[in-house]
């Protein structure tokens, strides 16, 4: 019986299969959360690139999210198992950054595209200097490594201009959508 994460990535190629077929959202990248005990599996990266061969996908659109908390285990592995994904030519995201066990020794090292801000920093961004300076530092060291940046938890008008002011080009959070279904999502795509 296949693990819910494996479920989840099949899932998510077969959504990237029907937007394919749509010249609306035939680009969309599609973020994939992948757990600590999922991306240890020996056979994690033959998995992966069964699922993208069997739904026929471009793999550059699929992005897997990774949790600080991967890093604890054994570095080399994970930058082996990145690689492998990276030559796939899937982008590897590190999710909710700054809350956990990042060592920047590790992060130097890792193959990222993308460092993602945890909402813990954005929340308060606006009246909180502690928060700015987390926040500007990220950006920088971010954009300094080669890597995109991502802001999670953007709620108002001035978090996002923040973040745009200081370097930060793509946020997610209520201030553009609640979590709403596939098809509630492809309707407000077509509305904009």
């Amino acid at each position: 019986m296949p693990y819910i994460g494996q479920w989840v990535l099949e899932a998510a190629c077969a959504q990237l299969k029907a937007w394919e077929q749509n010249p609306m959202t035939r680009e969309i990248t599609l973020s994939v959360n992948v757990s600590a005990k999922q991306f240890n599996q020996p056979d994690f990266v033959r998995q992966v690139r069964a699922t993208i061969q069997n739904h026929v996908i471009n793999p550059c659109l699929l992005k897997l999210e990774l949790t600080e908390s991967i890093i604890v285990e054994n570095i080399n592995h994970i930058i082996i198992t990145m690689i492998a994904l990276k030559i796939l030519g899937i982008k590897c995201s590190l999710d909710d950054f700054g809350t956990g066990y990042s060592s920047l020794q590790y992060l130097k090292k890792l193959p990222l595209d993308q460092l993602k801000i945890d909402q813990s920093f954005v929340r308060d961004l606006v009246d909180d200097d502690g928060d700015k300076a987390i926040v500007q530092t990220i950006i920088n060291m971010a954009n300094s490594l080669g890597f995109n940046v991502i802001a999670e938890g953007v709620e108002t008008a001035e978090q996002r201009q923040y973040l745009l002011d200081n370097g930060c080009t793509h946020y997610q959070g209520y201030l553009f959508s609640k979590p709403v279904p596939i098809d509630e999502f492809e309707v407000l795509l077509n509305k904009n």
